[in-house]
């Protein structure tokens, strides 16, 4: 009887042998090789637990030392050196203060002398007449006016900074949040109604640092503040039915809140004005401009949406009377890269970019501060429900790290776009039982991350709530 042949090739030599199997990968190797092949990972095992005994080592030594950071030594460089340009700064106005006045007080005491020595000459001539007594008389006026210009010498301050301006930017490590699908009804929700527990189509929405939710509550012609919690909202403009008195609003489709003023201001659409509201004191800030969405800057730049020029504005404070300045768009009506066709919500980052929904282009447009040309960076591929489309986008927010998160507001989904991707992915699509979105418009963050989304066509303000 012929022996069983149990032998196969070995993956090291080639030879065919009694073999072993490796479950880690799956090879066979003959007794010698197999403990080869055992020292080899042993090695491999060797070289990963030196590996992370280097990386312990280097936390240890960031715990330990952490004056040692390369950031930390650029700091107090900034340090010293703004501390020296300070001090050479101070010294300079050292010496005017001291300089100066003395210079001057010596040409004062010469024409004064000079104003003696004619004195004295008169009066010992005793030579004199209206004339010069008129002329003695001014001329000590006029160096006693001078003399006295030396108080009003003041120190001006200039807004702008001479110190370079620095601050700490956090690496940008890629964080895709997720949210609850189960929304909060936090606003509304209660039938579409004129009731203070009521909504009717809203649009534009503000969350500020309390958790507080302004809400342009479209069709009402007013704008509804609901504390955080709350079972209703108060009515902080507007309310007075539609109108075009000072104390009115037509159609308002966007809010913000002036954080440094503790103002509103609103887009009030049907009025084609820009109105500010303080304490139930009203200003028209812009005047003949088809208004539709606001953004503020950090540097309390106010930007508008002019739908009627396909254009947005920028605005400095307290220069409301001066015309804007252009920031994008401008070029008429199309679907070229430096023009829009329809301009509504607007959202302007830290670098001053702003990105703004060109409505009937489906898409939504960044352009960089100083640019002449915008770029696509959701939708742009006609309409449709497709994650590389959109259909008539109604609300444009971008969070910490650039991604950007549009209501889509007829595929009834908020849909996140990366810059540069070639399409987005829904985050929020409202099919959960009881949650499901009807033309979403307005979209927010608070300080935790957590959603908002102007649930337009119910009536009502959902919280979606970050998955932590």
């Amino acid at each position: 009887m012929a022996m069983a042949n149990n032998k196969t090739l070995c993956f090291t030599c080639s030879k065919e042998k009694i073999t072993y199997l490796c479950r880690g990968c799956s090879k066979e190797f003959c007794f010698i090789h197999l403990t080869e092949h055992q020292q080899n990972l042993n090695e491999e095992l060797n070289y990963i637990i030196n590996d992370y005994d280097q990386f312990k080592q280097r936390i240890n030594e960031q715990k330990q030392n952490p004056q040692s950071h390369s950031l930390i030594k650029q700091i107090d460089e900034w340090e010293r050196n703004s501390i020296e340009i300070i001090q050479q700064k101070a010294q300079e106005c050292r010496k005017i203060v001291i300089e100066y006045p003395q210079k001057f007080i010596d040409e004062i005491e010469k024409k004064f002398n000079d104003l003696s020595e004619q004195i004295k000459q008169i009066h010992s001539e005793n030579d004199f007449n209206e004339i010069n007594l008129n002329y003695l008389e001014n001329q000590l006026i006029q160096i006693t006016k001078e003399i006295n210009n030396l108080s009003t010498n003041s120190i001006k301050e200039d807004s702008q900074s001479f110190i370079n301006e620095i601050s700490i930017i956090p690496s940008k490590i890629s964080k895709l949040n997720k949210w609850k699908q189960n929304a909060i009804t936090v606003a509304g929700g209660n039938g579409q109604g004129r009731g203070l527990n009521q909504l009717d189509s809203h649009s534009g929405i503000f969350i500020d640092k309390k958790k507080n939710i302004f809400i342009a509550d479209w069709l009402n012609h007013r704008i509804v503040e609901w504390k955080c919690n709350v079972k209703e909202g108060q009515i902080v403009a507007g309310g007075n039915s539609r109108g075009n008195e000072i104390n009115h609003l037509n159609y308002p489709t966007d809010v913000i809140i002036n954080q440094q003023t503790h103002s509103i201001i609103i887009a009030d659409h049907g009025n084609k004005r820009v109105i500010q509201w303080t304490n139930q004191n009203q200003q028209i800030l812009i005047h003949n401009i088809d208004c539709y969405g606001l953004a503020m800057d950090k540097h309390g730049f106010l930007y508008v949406s002019d739908w009627e020029k396909n254009e947005v504005q920028r605005w400095k404070m307290g220069e409301y009377n001066n015309e804007g300045t252009v920031v994008a768009g401008g070029n008429r009506q199309g679907n070229e890269l430096n023009q829009f066709n329809t301009p509504t919500c607007i959202f302007v980052d830290k670098e001053q970019s702003v990105y703004v929904l060109d409505f009937h282009n489906n898409r939504v447009m960044k352009w960089r501060k100083g640019a002449k040309a915008g770029r696509i960076v959701a939708g742009g591929n006609g309409q449709g429900g497709n994650l590389n489309q959109l259909s008539y986008p109604t609300g444009v927010i971008v969070d910490d790290l650039g991604q950007i998160y549009v209501a889509d507001w007829g595929n009834h989904r908020v849909i996140r776009w990366c810059e540069g991707k070639e399409e987005g992915e829904i985050v929020v699509n409202g099919n959960g039982k009881g949650n499901q979105l009807d033309g979403p418009r307005g979209l927010s963050f608070d300080d935790e991350g957590n959603l908002y989304v102007a649930d337009c066509c119910n009536h009502r303000i959902e919280k979606f709530e970050i998955i932590l």
